[in-house]
């Protein structure tokens, strides 16, 4: 008797994921937001292909028959998590990895650009106007990186490679990680500061006005973590009143960012949409990673990459 392969359930979004290796290998069963409550039930594995989406949050069953594994193609998972998913036992697991140097790479661009005062640059030769400055070197300035995943593992490594001093933090004080509690201390003295947490109750508005006001009024702050990270209007207030120098935000806590939105409009800060870790090529990339998982799950072997549901992250070896 031939068995039924699994059927592996996908949260779309256009383009679809590259799948073609799994022919036969899974019964694949393609659904929107308004559907996926109703097709759930029946899915062995969950994969969440649009990852803006938070339907899931919505649409996970609280009791019965649901997916045994989850995968989300990008790093945060907080769009995902509702205490229904937490508390089952279905597995989840990330994207981590595939967007570590992308996001340092751009990260390494944005505090360049600032320096070099780039963008200013760029408004004048459109203005065809002529203004000589002097710029900010880097080698020898200090930076604050908060997130000690692989992402800020990774913008460490480049930002050190530039010849900046940078102290990284995490959750959990370790070897070449600072806990949270030294980190209003390395604020005070960082020149560039740089949020690449993931979002939890515990980090969700950790940059807000006091921790603006705790910084130097020469140093630039960036987040390519999550947006509800950063108090946007605390943020905009401490650029308009000069007590920090500059600013670049990828990400926001509505996306897309409306047209009517004051940050387009805030002096200093670079606006980018979300775009810190998406290269030519990602999504094959994201594509290519879940079906090395597919194939790890589906002989029995443990999965890379599982979420602690309860702090909402890959732990950090």
């Amino acid at each position: 008797m031939t068995t039924a392969p699994p059927t592996l359930l996908v949260l779309d979004a256009d383009p679809p994921p590259r799948l073609g290796r799994l022919t036969g290998r899974a019964r694949i069963v393609h659904t929107d937001a308004d559907g996926l409550a109703a097709r759930l039930p029946d899915a062995d594995v969950l994969l969440v292909w649009d990852f803006t989406s938070t339907a899931v949050r919505d649409a996970w069953p609280g009791e019965g028959a649901r997916p045994r594994w989850v995968h989300t193609a990008s790093a945060g998972v907080d769009h995902l998590m509702c205490p229904q998913l937490v508390q089952s036992d279905t597995v989840v697991t990330n994207a981590r990895g595939v967007f570590d140097q992308p996001i340092a790479e751009y990260v390494a661009a944005l505090v360049l650009a600032m320096a070099k005062d780039l963008p200013r640059t760029v408004r004048l030769q459109q203005q065809r106007e002529w203004r000589h400055r002097e710029s900010r070197r880097v080698a020898g300035t200090r930076a604050c990186v908060v997130g000690s995943g692989p992402i800020g593992r990774a913008v460490v490594r480049l930002l050190k490679a530039l010849g900046i001093t940078t102290a990284l933090v995490g959750r959990t004080p370790r070897t070449g990680v600072h806990g949270p509690d030294e980190l209003d201390r390395l604020l005070s003295r960082a020149d560039w500061v740089i949020c690449a947490a993931p979002l939890t109750e515990q980090t969700r508005g950790m940059f807000d006005a006091r921790r603006f006001g705790v910084m130097q009024p020469s140093a630039c702050f960036v987040n390519v973590g999550r947006g509800p990270l950063v108090d946007e209007e605390a943020l905009a207030d401490a650029l308009a009143k000069r007590w920090i120098a500059g600013a670049a935000l990828d990400v926001f806590a509505h996306e897309p960012l409306p047209a009517d939105s004051p940050l387009w409009r805030v002096r200093d800060l670079i606006v980018s949409p979300h775009m810190s870790g998406d290269t030519i090529g990602w999504r094959d990339e994201l594509g290519a990673q879940f079906v090395d998982l597919y194939e790890r799950w589906a002989a029995g072997r443990p999965l890379l990459n599982v979420v602690d549901k309860q702090r909402g992250y890959v732990p950090g070896h």
